[in-house]
């Protein structure tokens, strides 16, 4: 279910009588959705992208009357100069890396970290906009998997400013390293970011 929820914006927060009435987007996604509103999404990115996931494994998009794999949308976003940075828990599968090595582009220009620590789900779309919810980056949580195979997932998406900054700032501060120097779990980090 989408809605449109009426906010007030202003310059100056003091002058009152300069409050101009705006629209958010606030979006409720349960299972299909995530396909359907949100990794639909990721082609019209035009300049940054970031994706936070506990897994991530090989994860297939409709293209015409056919399917590519998910790598293949983030080569051609990388080759138009596109940043796109990911965050996840663990290293993926063997097929996920069998994919990215038919994308060379991936190689030289997909930033990636990996924070064992990490299990929030979330992608900012140029940085207007942002899922958040349970989905992880697979075929049977984000991806194009039937409705009767595919998880049961909720999530949110949003163009609410606040919650856009609050999602960038929790992922930048993982992607800094931020948190590195006291985590407890380094033993389990077999890259360390910081």
């Amino acid at each position: 279910m989408s809605r449109m929820v009426p906010t007030a914006t202003t310059s100056d927060l003091h002058d009152t009588s300069v409050i101009t009435p705006t629209c958010i987007m606030l979006t409720y996604i349960s299972n299909t959705d995530h396909y359907n509103l949100v990794l639909s999404r990721v082609a019209s990115v035009r300049k940054s992208l970031w994706i936070g996931t506990a897994d991530i494994k090989d994860l297939y998009v409709k293209v015409g009357d056919g399917t590519l794999p998910f790598l293949a949308v983030l080569a051609k976003l990388v080759r138009k100069g596109v940043e796109v940075r990911l965050i996840h828990a663990k290293e993926p599968g063997p097929a996920f890396r069998e994919d990215f090595d038919k994308y060379p582009s991936l190689a030289s220009g997909l930033e990636r970290v990996l924070c064992p620590r990490v299990h929030f789900k979330m992608l900012v779309f140029d940085g207007s906009a942002v899922y958040f919810g349970s989905a992880n980056l697979t075929g049977a949580g984000i991806g194009m998997k039937g409705a009767n195979t595919r998880n049961f997932e909720a999530g949110l998406l949003t163009d609410e400013p606040e919650l856009v900054r609050q999602a960038m700032q929790q992922f930048d501060e993982v992607w800094m390293g931020l948190h590195c120097a006291k985590c407890l779990r380094r033993k389990y980090c077999g890259d360390p970011i910081a």
